[in-house]
């Protein structure tokens, strides 16, 4: 399959829904990552490490933009397949996404995770997996239509994690934000950074 198939939205006429990462988990995760790395640059200086902190931000800078492309995926399902795609820019060795045909999906299987976590898979004729995707806006919605589909009963399946379990992580992290502003004002008032 070529890169513009996995890439490509479906015309306006043809029946298809789109379902995206949920934005709270968008913002929660990139918050969490600025959160974890912002005070690297300003220690790195304050305390002489060996790695500069102009290649701290550089790296900070990367990884961002690769949380973010990963957190660009999108589920689009029409009348013919299941497709996970991501935006053009994204590169496709980073994230290349998949398509599969309903009428080459044999079944859907799930998986226990190593945190204890339930993860499903599509098989298909050939004996390929492909991660259902969990953590998109209208999963409910999103399972039905693979049920209607593909004939599966899907009314077991539930998304990986609820969204009251990212609202607690999002307001540790903005607690966290606060230990950044501390970390990073105690490092300034020593003096040491230009």
């Amino acid at each position: 399959m070529s890169t513009n198939q996995v890439n490509q939205l479906p015309s306006e006429t043809e029946s298809a829904s789109v379902f995206r990462i949920s934005p709270l988990i968008r913002i929660t995760l990139l918050c969490l990552y600025v959160t974890l790395t912002l005070p690297l640059p300003f220690l790195a200086q304050v305390t002489a490490a060996p790695i500069p902190s102009g290649i701290l931000w550089l790296g900070m800078v990367i990884g961002l933009v690769a949380l973010y492309a990963a957190l660009c995926e999108r589920v689009i399902l029409d009348e013919q397949q299941i497709q996970v795609t991501y935006p053009r820019w994204v590169p496709r060795f980073f994230r290349k996404g998949w398509s599969l045909p309903w009428t080459d999906v044999k079944d859907l299987k799930m998986r226990t995770t190593g945190q204890g976590g339930l993860v499903y898979y599509f098989l298909s004729k050939s004996g390929q997996a492909y991660l259902l995707p969990m953590r998109v806006v209208g999963f409910a919605q999103m399972v039905r239509q693979v049920q209607a589909k593909t004939g599966i009963d899907t009314t077991d399946i539930r998304p990986l994690s609820q969204p009251w379990m990212y609202l607690i992580l999002l307001g540790f992290t903005l607690l966290l934000f606060l230990v950044d502003a501390w970390t990073i004002l105690t490092a300034m008032s020593l003096g040491k950074l230009t």
